[in-house]
């Protein structure tokens, strides 16, 4: 299994963070990296992301899990399990600050096979992460 993470410490009470997460993503993605998200972002719900990453590919994700204000997975890949993105977000409370932390793993029949030829996706996981620390701390 190939995992990407980052973890990231900002000065913001998680539901400050959370708001960022959920709301300014959808409303302004860009400056995550994101280039454009269709769909709401709830409980049980499809969306699809486009990423500064694969630019002409639309990635389609469930939310399977939305525990506000800690953490959200979003699941993605092929039929039958063959290729899997499992991408999990988490705030941890300290002190009317967080860590964030996304964890992105890939699993699956063919995921050694397909996480060759993926570029490296930390890069793309830092600016996520510095972004949401940037709009979280600075109200933007």
């Amino acid at each position: 299994m190939k995992t990407y993470c980052t973890s990231i410490e900002i000065n913001a009470a998680p539901k400050r963070v959370w708001t960022v997460l959920t709301e300014d993503l959808k409303r302004e993605p860009e400056p995550f990296g994101i280039l454009r998200i269709e769909g709401t972002i709830a409980p049980n719900a499809r969306i699809k992301l486009w990423s500064e990453v694969d630019p002409k590919r639309a990635f389609a994700l469930k939310v399977i899990a939305l525990e506000a204000p800690f953490r959200m997975v979003w699941r993605g890949g092929m039929p039958f399990g063959l290729f899997v993105g499992t991408r999990t977000f988490r705030l941890t409370s300290d002190a009317g600050a967080c860590t964030f932390e996304m964890r992105e793993v890939f699993s699956g029949m063919l995921s050694g096979l397909i996480t060759k030829s993926m570029p490296d996706l930390t890069p793309s996981f830092e600016k996520f992460a510095d972004t949401l620390k940037r709009k979280a701390e600075h109200n933007e």
